[in-house]
């Protein structure tokens, strides 16, 4: 004999029917499905040669110098042959002398870290500077380890690594006392007459168009209001009275409304095949070099040898000085820096 349903039991397949299954989480498309998504550094690269007269400035969070050279980091610089490549986070505390070719760039400065295998910055150039700083004025605090400062005729180049402001933003105070110091160093530049190309890993997402994620990650380090208006006080006008012009962030200047593009994808949760990324390095620049940039692009297929891609700028008609110096051509110039050790570019 069938068993009856007893009114208790048909309550419960009514409450049952009535149970709504939970919706599928949305699947992530990427802004710009165009953008190269490998996962690998490539085995070939080709990127256009620079026009005759100009010269290119790269810039390249390498993530760790050394495994960045296992990856793809050589193949990339004789692939790009900018005339002067700006580096981030080489974790070394000494110069390795296999980065690059000794003869080709035969100006070589090096910032280190107090810490062992943390932060650093280095510089090779073509082209010799009439004058080379570490750190940044009257402000220590590892900024010796992050910034290298080149000067040439035709404008300054600030090489730069912007501290993260930390897991649950431990070091957001620190982090924006070194933006305020930044500030008031490039401002010196300016006021000084100087071009100005502020480059590196700026460890900001300027704009919600800057990161895949936005809301989300509104107190991530990155993009948290107090980093993104600290940034957006050196793209106006200076406050200080002097009425500075404001910089230019030039890739966002040329690509005013693109989104999807960015210059760090984590080696985690597959953000790089799905095209999950953050823009955090830049070339920022004082108005008066604008009328000189060729192009500012972002090398997305160079992704692999870092979790960062590289960035180009490139410029027609500036004097970068002599190649040369009064010693053989066979002879370079090879500089380091730390908290503990004064380096002049001395020859």
């Amino acid at each position: 004999m069938p068993k009856r349903k007893t009114p208790e039991s048909s309550n419960e397949s009514a409450a049952t029917a009535q149970i709504k299954k939970p919706k599928k989480k949305a699947t992530w498309e990427p802004f710009d499905p165009t953008v190269p998504n490998n996962t690998k550094f490539p085995e070939t690269l080709k990127f256009p040669e620079t026009p005759k007269g100009s010269i290119k400035i790269a810039s390249y969070n390498v993530g760790g110098l050394n495994s960045c050279l296992k990856k793809g980091f050589k193949e990339y610089v004789n692939a790009e042959d900018p005339d002067v490549l700006c580096l981030q986070e080489t974790k070394v505390n000494q110069p390795v002398s296999t980065a690059v070719d000794d003869k080709v760039y035969k100006y070589r400065y090096w910032a280190y870290d107090d810490k062992k295998g943390y932060s650093g910055v280095a510089v090779f150039s073509k082209y010799k500077p009439e004058k080379v700083e570490y750190g940044l004025p009257k402000y220590d605090d590892g900024s010796r380890g992050r910034v290298i400062s080149l000067y040439f005729p035709a404008f300054t180049v600030v090489a730069c690594y912007v501290p993260n402001a930390g897991d649950k933003l431990k070091n957001l105070e620190r982090r924006q006392t070194f933006n305020g110091h930044m500030e008031k160093f490039i401002r010196s530049l300016q006021k000084e007459g100087r071009a100005v190309i502020w480059t590196g890993d700026l460890n900001v997402a300027h704009t919600r168009k800057d990161i895949a994620r936005p809301d989300t990650n509104q107190r991530s380090a990155g993009f948290t209001i107090e980093e993104r208006t600290d940034f957006d006080r050196l793209l106006a006008t200076s406050t200080d009275g002097n009425d500075l012009p404001g910089l230019i962030d030039t890739w966002r200047h040329f690509h005013p409304e693109t989104e999807g593009h960015y210059t760090y994808y984590s080696y985690r949760f597959q953000c790089r095949t799905k095209l999950i990324g953050w823009r955090l390095d830049y070339f920022v620049v004082t108005p008066d070099l604008m009328d000189k940039i060729v192009e500012s692009e972002i090398r997305q297929i160079a992704w692999g040898a870092s979790d960062h891609v590289p960035l180009v700028l490139v410029l027609k008609d500036v004097n970068m000085g002599s190649t040369t110096t009064k010693k053989s051509e066979d002879d370079s110039d090879e500089h380091g820096s730390d908290s503990n050790k004064n380096a002049s570019d001395s020859s």
